[in-house]
């Protein structure tokens, strides 16, 4: 029922979704970008219902309050205290390490505001479990989301954040004077 009601939103909103990842890959981080509004949320959880992904992602621990905190948890949320710093990796390192299938979707830019800089939590998080990392996109210019790429880190963060910063030239996020890629 909640897959036909993600389809009749996409249909109503005018939105398609892509799948470029084989369904063989159990385990992995998944980062999401551009990540600018707070509209890419719901286009974000409809795209996982369609695609029949059950993820986990992480959250200010502001947005699990009552009421929205029911809807946050049902669909995987993780709420995470931010004046709080240390612990955080290690934990979604062990959480990844308990399970033979989970899927962990963190923006890395960490915000919907602009940054200069991606946090690095992600690419930590991905290399300490040695999960590799799924490109997904939110791109409002086409009005398309989905799956785009996966990516094995190689252990040079800059190397690599550039690499991935590659599979996202030319999308476009709700609000593009936000977005880093």
């Amino acid at each position: 029922m909640m897959r036909f009601i993600a389809r009749l939103y996409f249909w109503l909103i005018g939105w398609k979704v892509k799948n470029e990842v084989p369904s063989t890959l159990k385990k992995y981080v998944m980062i999401g970008l551009p990540h600018t509004s707070n509209w890419d949320f719901p286009i974000a959880m409809a795209a996982l219902l369609i695609l029949r992904l059950k993820t986990n992602y992480l959250a200010k621990k502001e947005l699990f309050r009552f009421p929205l905190g029911i809807i946050m948890r049902a669909f995987g949320g993780i709420p995470v205290d931010r004046s709080k710093h240390g612990g955080l990796v290690d934990a979604m390192i062990d959480e990844l390490n308990k399970h033979d299938e989970m899927i962990l979707l963190i923006p890395p830019e960490g915000t919907r505001k602009y940054v200069k800089d991606w946090k690095t939590g992600f690419y930590r998080v991905a290399m300490g479990a040695n999960v590799p990392i799924v490109l997904a996109y939110l791109d409002y210019g086409r009005k398309t989301t989905g799956l785009k790429a996966v990516f094995y880190p190689t252990g040079d963060y800059e190397k690599d954040v550039e690499a991935m910063k590659s599979y996202y030239k030319g999308m476009k996020g709700k609000y593009p004077k936000y977005q880093n890629v």
